[in-house]
């Protein structure tokens, strides 16, 4: 279906889902936007906490001009809120979708990126504005985004409600690209998933989800290795919460609690936990339904999607996003040789390792080493041995190495996020990035996605088990010599 007039005289592209009609805006460049296109029925009243149902038929044309609700959520602490913009939309039918289309004509069969956002999976969503996929589709290619259920309603684990329900949002998801990309220009049969943190982890759980086979033919893992986290952990958030409702810890007494008292007792928790270091946390879990075995030691083994390209990669300095805000630098750096021999514990590292690190980095402090240490531990090793058991497609390794200029955040986490989307000129990516970003690097590296999605490779080699991955923007922590560190735990 092309484009109709509008009201107010202009047209506007509208497209035919196959629940109803939607009515768009047009872009940057005569590109089409589409926003807030429901993919499931509203999580709420008995649905709060079951797997996500098809959503309703609608007669009309459905404006869809604006982002839809997000899933209800506890905002960021104070340090993290003034770098990590983080909208709230109001409103119960938050599993919507965004599309960016260069050309919303069924027949196009234009390649499709659908972006799965981060947030320790209890925050974010598809309407923070560096995601804008206006440069996505002036290059050719469709770009979905979309939210899905965060924190207890998409994670907690209860005893009468279907685990991972966030996974299965992203799965229904993938089945509403799948079933009507097609009639906004886009190729279901060239799908690439690309995230960031949370969201990588998310597309590690996907990769080897069986409900998941065939939804998607390529994938990005930035910042984000495939885990699955003891259910004990994630059982304890909701225990936690329970004990601050007076309520019991199941599915049925939480639905019948408010949302505003949900989510108060999820801040308390949060304030409490400790994911970094191994506490309670809400996440992914093994569950027969959706991810029967942990998700590295599947995909390592040889899952169905053994044959997907991987595109994965790490930021230089991730650890200090989540230790510089808060004073957590500072800290290791006064607990000295105690904080290296703590991390290197965590990490499980050997003394050589630490010594290698030390002789890369001979400026380096007690928590830069630490740090570097836990990155190891949490993305570089477990990225690393993915890519190294995987012979059947190829994995393509990067790392982000251009510093921030907001001191003390080196190159860290997320701070890649405004250079894939090309949204360096968004006022928000400033927030993480400052000022006087190279534009340069943007085209490099969102013009690197793009290549991925069309033809499956970014334009550099496919790493081989050995030598330091591509870099973008500064040198390479593995050029420097580290590499040794992170290769070390490798089969």
């Amino acid at each position: 279906m092309g484009a109709e007039g509008a009201a107010d005289g202009h047209r506007r592209p509208q497209v035919k889902t196959a629940v109803g009609v939607v009515e768009g805006r047009t872009g940057p460049g005569g590109t089409a936007v589409f926003k807030g296109v429901p993919y499931a029925a509203p999580p709420v009243g008995a649905l709060r906490f079951a797997a996500p149902a098809p959503p309703a038929a609608w007669g009309g044309v459905r404006d869809a001009g604006a982002y839809g609700p997000t899933a209800p959520k506890v905002p960021y602490p104070d340090t993290f809120a003034a770098l990590l913009p983080d909208p709230v939309i109001p409103g119960d039918d938050c599993l919507n979708v965004n599309v960016w289309t260069p050309d919303p004509a069924p027949g196009a069969r234009l390649p499709v990126m659908v972006w799965i956002h981060g947030g320790a999976h209890t925050r974010g969503s598809a309407a923070v504005p560096v995601y804008d996929g206006s440069a996505f589709a002036r290059d050719g290619v469709v770009l979905v985004s979309f939210n899905f259920r965060l924190g207890v309603l998409g994670y907690g684990l209860f005893p009468d409600a279907p685990a991972n329900r966030g996974l299965l949002d992203q799965i229904a998801a993938l089945a509403w690209v799948r079933d009507n990309i097609g009639a906004f220009g886009g190729d279901p049969d060239r799908v690439t998933v690309f995230g960031e943190s949370a969201g990588a982890i998310s597309i590690g759980a996907l990769l080897a989800a069986p409900r998941a086979v065939g939804l998607f033919h390529r994938a990005v893992l930035q910042s984000g290795a495939p885990e699955a986290l003891p259910r004990p952990r994630v059982r304890a958030m909701v225990r936690r919460m329970a004990s601050l409702l007076k309520v019991e810890a199941t599915a049925a007494a939480f639905t019948a609690a408010s949302l505003p008292d949900l989510m108060a007792a999820q801040a308390a928790v949060l304030r409490r936990s400790g994911p970094l270091l191994g506490g309670p946390a809400f996440g992914l879990v093994t569950d027969p339904d959706t991810v029967p075995a942990d998700p590295l030691d599947t995909l390592c083994a040889g899952a169905a999607s053994s044959k997907v390209p991987l595109l994965l990669g790490w930021t230089r300095d991730e650890y200090r996003l989540w230790l510089a805000p808060t004073g957590g630098m500072r800290l290791l750096d006064r607990l000295g040789p105690v904080a290296v021999a703590l991390a290197r514990a965590r990490s499980g590292k050997d003394r050589a390792a630490v010594r290698a690190l030390r002789a890369a980095l001979p400026a380096a402090s007690p928590a830069e080493v630490a740090g570097q240490l836990l990155t190891d531990r949490l993305l570089r090793d477990p990225l690393r041995r993915l890519a190294v058991a995987r012979r059947a497609a190829p994995s393509f390794l990067y790392e982000f190495g251009w510093p921030s200029g907001v001191p003390g955040l080196g190159s860290c986490h997320a701070l890649e996020l405004g250079f894939v989307f090309d949204t360096l000129a968004v006022p928000e990516a400033a927030w993480l990035a400052g000022p006087d970003t190279p534009q340069a690097l943007a085209d490099e590296m969102h013009g690197a996605w793009v290549r991925f999605a069309v033809t499956g490779r970014p334009g550099w080699a496919a790493w081989n088990g050995d030598g330091p991955p591509k870099v973008f923007g500064g040198p390479s922590l593995d050029g420097a010599g580290a590499s040794v560190v992170t290769r070390r735990a490798l089969p």
